[in-house]
């Protein structure tokens, strides 16, 4: 009961998408391990493949027809102990990041958006590229699309923030994003074209995304606001209702008031923040301090 209620109370609170992420994709792996396990037991190998593929994305157009919701579904999906380790890792290394600096609400847009991406790189690259015809029917599994967005959207936001790895010491993540998509582009020509081609696009997306954002424009607002909606509708919330006035009574009721939007912080508040790194160094500054000295960096 106890594992239960740890689950719950994970998923009950509102900033904690990073392991809301994490634990989908290990639930999800555990289930279908489980399921794995019986079934093999029992001589039901085939009710098994038949559970994974509502899972998995199907390359051909009909099967996928048939199963939309595999658009989405594959990203939380693995059955290969070292494809969810690491994919785990990295989305935990680089999406503690991702979080810290832009919040809950945009990682799970850049893993929504670099799983849909992902998703319909693989769907064009092998119903479009001569090539890959004749291996059209090939699924996909596996959140590697998703979490190479958040690695190269995290290179982007902060690409001279080092990591210290073992045997190699201190290394950028700019250049650990360019090892893990040159690694995916030489993969291509492999036995899984289609992954390596999905991972292509989750990298694109998660550079298009971190670009977008610092002109003003939040390629995720439609995630956020699908998300809002299934939240209001699950938890039983009435929605807002919306009531309209002449311009007359706006005028006869207006008072001044600043402009709607996100406050960015006083040129004082900035000073003191660069004055405690210079005394203590970058990693002192709390989550709030990170968040505000990058908000004054897009002014």
């Amino acid at each position: 009961m106890s594992i239960i209620h740890d689950i719950r109370t994970a998923f009950s609170r509102r900033d904690n998408a990073l392991n809301q992420l994490l634990l989908i994709n290990v639930l999800v792996f555990a289930v279908l391990v489980v399921l794995g396990a019986i079934l093999h037991l029992s001589g039901g190998d085939a009710l098994y493949a038949r559970l994974v593929r509502l899972v998995e994305i199907p390359s051909d157009l009909p099967s996928l027809a048939w199963r939309p919701w595999t658009i989405i579904t594959y990203a939380f999906a693995h059955v290969g102990f070292l494809h969810i380790l690491f994919n785990m890792l990295n989305l935990y290394w680089f999406g503690s990041l991702v979080r810290e600096y832009l919040g809950d609400r945009k990682l799970v847009s850049i893993y929504i958006l670099g799983a849909l991406v992902g998703a319909a790189f693989f769907l064009l690259s092998f119903n479009l590229v001569p090539v890959l015809r004749p291996q059209l029917g090939i699924p996909m599994l596996g959140a590697s699309g998703a979490v190479t967005a958040i690695i190269v959207a995290a290179a982007t936001l902060l690409p001279d923030y080092t990591f210290n790895l073992i045997l190699l010491g201190p290394v950028r993540i700019k250049y650990i994003a360019a090892v893990v998509v040159l690694i995916s582009l030489a993969g291509i020509n492999s036995n899984n074209p289609g992954g390596e081609i999905a991972h292509i696009g989750g990298a694109i997306l998660g550079y298009l995304y971190i670009k977008q954002l610092q002109r003003g424009r939040d390629l995720g607002r439609p995630v956020q606001a699908t998300g809002d909606w299934l939240g209001s509708l699950l938890s039983g919330r009435p929605r807002l209702r919306v009531t309209h006035r002449n311009r007359a009574e706006e005028a006869a009721t207006a008072t001044p008031a600043k402009k709607a939007g996100p406050r960015k912080p006083e040129q004082e508040e900035i000073d003191i923040i660069l004055d405690k790194i210079s005394r203590s160094g970058y990693e002192s500054l709390s989550k709030d301090e990170k968040q505000k000295l990058f908000r004054a960096s897009q002014k």
